[in-house]
Order: C-alpha cells, then structure tokens, then sequence
C-alpha cells in the first residue's frame, strides 16, 4: 500500500456490502457551519490557482481533484455528518476529478480508496479545533461498516492521522501569521522543520508551502506555494499581470528600437547631406580653378 492510500479492511467492506454504502450524491454537502472569515474562500482560490500548472504537469491526463471546504467521508455514521472532515482545501492525485460526468459534491474514502496527499486547515479560533488528537468511542473504532449513534466525535487531527491517513497537514494561522506543517511517518505527524527559506517542503508534488505579506494597505499574510528552487507560483491574475508586464517590456523594447533605428537613419542621413554638400564645394573650388587656367588635378 502507498503512503497515500486508505485501504478499508477487506473485513469491514467486502465487495457485495461496499456497493450498497451511499456515495457522494447520497451524502450531505455541508455540515451547514459558516465560513469563519472573509479571507478563507480567496486563500483557497490563491493555493489553487497557483499550483494547478504544477499538477497538470504531474497529471498530463487530469486525474486529480482539488476540495476547498468539501467534506471527505471517512465512516457511515449517524448523522451521517459525524463521519466527515471539511478540510479547508485538499488535493488528491490519480483520481478523476468528474464521476459519472458531474463534480464530486464530497470525497467518499470508502468509494474511492485513494486518500488525499495533503489537507490543510484555516485556523478561525485558537487552533484547538485543528490540533484536537481526540480518538474515538469504542463504536467509532469497532469493525463494522454500519452507522452507530452513540460514539464520540473523533478530533481533525486524529482523523487525518489515523482514519485517512492523510500524507501531509498543514495548520495555517493567519492572526499568528504561521503555518505548521506535518509529515506521515511511522503511522504518526511528525512536525515538518522549516528550510532556510521559512518553507515547508511537500516534496512528492515538488513545492514548498510557506507565508507571503500581500500589498494591500494593511499587509495580510497568505499561504502560498513555491517551487523546489524557491520561487513564488503565480496565480492565474498574477500570471496574467506578468505576461501583460513582459508584453509591455517587449513593445518598450521594439520602440526604443526603433527610435534607435530612426536615429541611425538620420544620421546616415546627415552623413550623406554632408558628404555630398563636400563634394559640392570641391566641384566648386575645381570649377573656379579651371576657369582662372589652374588645373585642379595638377594641384593635389
């Protein structure tokens, strides 16, 4: 089994049993909870944005889907919103990002096996919630498949350790303007150092999570991703702006290079004007000589 895989034991959900559980148009969308701050929808879009070149590069073929705010299904509960995690944005590779022609309303492990290769959470409150390590009641963990009703709720930390089994969390606190990050190893997060840049390496896909102060009156700090060699992914309004700055340079670049020629044209000119106005005077001078009975040609 990969790192990024979640495998259901065969147990708990042999093949005639997992067609019958419910799957992403038969599960809840939302928990119905709000967005906790303005900056939350636009800090997903920015992480999107910006590394979705990277991802089509690694998924010529399109296999992989991104979740902001969607809930991924780790268990059959009742309600059937206590089996779920919405992590504030997620990337899953090597699956198709439409099932049967429509876009996932939620990611259902138990249908599609493949676990998420990073999660990251936006922190509202105090970061408790992002960092509880809360397991499960006995019936959270027995080894049935069906929904129980009295288990108490598992903690976020806890689910993407140890029933998903998520590679790589992320925990980004804009007040604090600090992200921590996690890797998977030996079944457990272990806390992700940050390199001489202040980034965090997520090294299967190539990139590196770290801060950047926006330019805004009053600077907020943003998530964002860099490449292995340290530079800024754009997004896709930063990459418009760019290619419009190198259109820009390149006009700028052709009229001073035309001004340049026009100079050299008019100078050419000048030269010539000069040259010819030379050969004037000297035809000049010869005729005046010839005429009081010098010959120029005698003379030079």
């Amino acid at each position: 089994m990969t790192p990024n895989q979640v495998l259901i034991p065969p147990s708990t959900s042999p093949p005639n049993l997992q067609l019958g559980l419910p799957d992403h148009t038969q599960l809840p969308e939302s928990d119905g909870s709000f967005v906790k701050n303005f900056q939350e929808h636009p800090q997903s879009i920015v992480l999107t944005s910006s590394i979705e070149p990277i991802l089509h590069k690694l998924h010529p073929d399109g296999r992989y889907c991104i979740g902001q705010d969607s809930g991924i299904y780790w268990k059959l509960t009742d309600p059937l919103e206590k089996g779920a995690e919405a992590p504030d944005w997620f990337y899953v590779p090597n699956v198709p990002p439409l099932l049967n022609g429509e876009y996932r309303r939620s990611y259902v492990i138990w249908k599609e096996i493949v676990a998420p290769l990073i999660a990251i959470e936006f922190v509202s409150g105090n970061g408790a919630e992002e960092r509880d390590r809360t397991s499960p009641s006995k019936d959270a963990t027995d080894e049935t498949i069906g929904a129980t009703t009295d288990e108490k709720k598992a903690g976020k930390f806890w689910v993407y350790e140890q029933a998903i089994r998520i590679p790589f969390y992320g925990i980004y606190e804009v007040k604090k303007a600090s992200v921590e990050v996690y890797h998977l190893s030996g079944g457990r997060y272990q806390k992700i150092q940050a390199n001489e840049r202040g980034h965090y390496s997520i090294a299967p896909i190539g990139v590196e999570l770290g801060i950047l102060y926006g330019q805004e009156e009053t600077p907020i700090p943003w998530l964002r991703w860099w490449d292995a060699d340290g530079n800024l992914l754009l997004t896709g309004d930063e990459r418009a702006v760019y290619a419009e700055s190198i259109v820009d340079q390149e006009r700028q670049r052709a009229e001073l290079e035309s001004q340049r020629a026009n100079q050299e044209s008019q100078r050419a000119d000048q030269e010539r004007q000069r040259a010819d106005q030379e050969m004037q005077r000297t035809e000049a001078l010869s005729a005046y000589l010839r005429s009081i009975g010098i010959n120029p040609d005698e003379i030079r």
